[in-house]
């Protein structure tokens, strides 16, 4: 029985290199201390070069899935990362409002992966800015992410503070962080509530062990909101997580490497 224990549901891609996904998501709850649940929504053949092919799950089975979840081990929160298609986001949607799951909605907007192969069909974009981001609790694009959702070219803070005002303003996101790895110098990331600004600055980790950065921040502020945290508390407990997990990051195959999720019980291995 696990009344008293936090639970979290990823809705997510399987990555068969494990460092994103639905493999990061479970990884990072389990860092948190939180049980993790999991719905796969495709199956990607990729490592730490890229991906060589995806494929979509059947919708019936997907829905299954996320009955199954439901019917048993109730999430606390849920977070979602890839819906490659316009017909799986109405179907995850749909069963999110059937089982009253969407309560309490991480969302990160997966579009492209780390090595440029697209996650998200172009038929797709108008489904996720108008049937999902109204859902959500909080969304989390990176640059290029949030330029596809506004419309916006977005070159610097200013731009970014523009983004994070229309998605929650105009397109109906209770709240969003825009990631600022994208821009040029140390990153800042913009947090907007609906009522308020705020930028969370860290100093630039030189490393190719950035794979699955953007699913590990989304899955750290779900695990935290399954644990009962505020946004704000939520929001800057994954931008410390993800900082550590980058710098205390270990090779791991021939091209982007994933984050040490583990930092806390095992260091950095090398200088």
């Amino acid at each position: 029985m696990l009344s008293n224990i936090a639970s979290a549901l990823s809705i997510a891609g399987s990555d068969s290199g494990a460092g994103a996904g639905a493999q990061a998501d479970l990884k990072t709850f389990a860092a948190y201390g939180v049980y993790g649940t999991s719905v796969i929504t495709a199956v990607t053949a990729q490592n730490t070069l890229g991906v060589t092919s995806v494929f979509e799950l059947p919708t019936k089975i997907i829905e299954d899935q996320i009955d199954a979840v439901a019917t048993d081990i109730w999430p606390n929160s849920v977070k979602i990362g890839m819906l490659s298609s316009s017909a799986i986001i109405h179907s995850v949607v749909g069963k999110l409002k059937q089982n009253g799951m969407a309560l309490c909605l991480v969302v990160d907007p997966v579009m492209v992966a780390k090595g440029g192969d697209r996650l998200l069909q172009p038929e797709a974009i108008e489904s996720l800015r108008a049937l999902l981001v109204p859902l959500a609790t909080i969304i989390t694009p990176n640059i290029p992410e949030a330029e596809v959702l506004t419309g916006l070219r977005i070159r610097g803070l200013d731009g970014a503070r523009a983004a994070a005002r229309i998605i929650v303003n105009e397109l109906g996101a209770r709240s969003a962080v825009v990631k600022g790895g994208h821009l040029e110098g140390d990153p800042v990331d913009v947090f907007y509530d609906g009522k308020r600004i705020r930028e969370m600055s860290a100093a630039r980790i030189v490393t190719t062990s950035t794979h699955g950065t953007g699913c590990t921040f989304a899955s750290a502020v779900a695990a935290n909101l399954a644990k009962g945290k505020n946004l704000g508390v939520a929001v800057r407990s994954a931008k410390n997580y993800v900082n550590k997990a980058i710098f205390y990051s270990f090779p791991v195959g021939r091209g982007h490497g994933p984050l040490n999720h583990f930092f806390q019980f095992r260091k950095k291995l090398y200088p």
